[in-house]
Formats: structure tokens, sequence, C-alpha cells
């Protein structure tokens, strides 16, 4: 594994989160007075998507993982770091229930924040696939 690509998106994380926060902050000040809050979920969710694979794309011109595997273990730690991040924060320090935070999981009833976490875990394969 090149441990300095990995380092580089390991501490990107930070950024993708401050992104994230960003977004939401976003979202309640704005749109999601507006509109249901589901569809300000979803919309929420697509944006973020869309910054994430933006700023990911960006990150990619200065520093690109070394191999396919490397790619997939950036993705998966990434998903480790927002699954703790989610849960520990959400819940210990935001105080929402563990129940409204299970919610956003359930795609059945139109919440999207799997698709999202999807799609985070493999966007440094994709960027890798790209950029190669």
């Amino acid at each position: 594994m090149t441990r300095p690509a990995y380092w580089a998106y390991l501490l990107f994380w930070l950024v993708l989160m401050a992104l994230a926060i960003g977004n939401g902050v976003l979202r309640e000040a704005t749109y999601g007075q507006k509109i249901p809050e589901l569809y300000a979920h979803q919309l929420s969710t697509a944006i973020a998507g869309a910054i994430f694979g933006v700023s990911v794309l960006v990150l990619s011109k200065r520093v690109i993982p070394g191999s396919p595997g490397e790619a997939i273990a950036i993705g998966f730690t990434w998903l480790a770091l927002t699954l703790c991040f989610e849960f520990l924060f959400g819940h210990y320090v935001a105080g929402h229930a563990w129940s409204l935070l299970f919610r956003d999981y359930d795609l059945m009833s139109g919440r999207v924040w799997l698709l999202l976490l999807v799609w985070i875990t493999f966007l440094p394969y994709l960027v890798y696939k790209v950029r190669k």
C-alpha cells in the first residue's frame, strides 16, 4: 500500500466531513424549511454525493491511490470513519435517539443516506480507475 496516498486520502476525509456538515447547515438554513423533510433529505444527500465526487476528483489531480487495493482500503476506511462519526457524534454529542439515526437507512421509505455511504466507499476506486 502506498502510504502517502493512503494518508492523504485519510486526512481528506476530514474535508469531506466539513463539506457534509456545511451541506447540512445549508439544508437547514434554506430549502429544508421550504420543502418536506424527506425531499430535503434526498436533495441534501444528492448534493453531498456531487460535492464529494468533485472534491475527490480534485484531490486525485494531486494524488491517486497506488493500486486498486489501496483505493478500496481507503473507501472502506472512509465508510468506517463515517459510521463511527455518525453514530458516536450523532448519539452521544448531538443527543439523537438510536431510532432516529437508523431511520436514514430505510430505503423503502425513501431515505437515501445508505446510497451516499455506498458512494463514498467506492469513490476512491472509481477515481483511481478514471485517473489510471
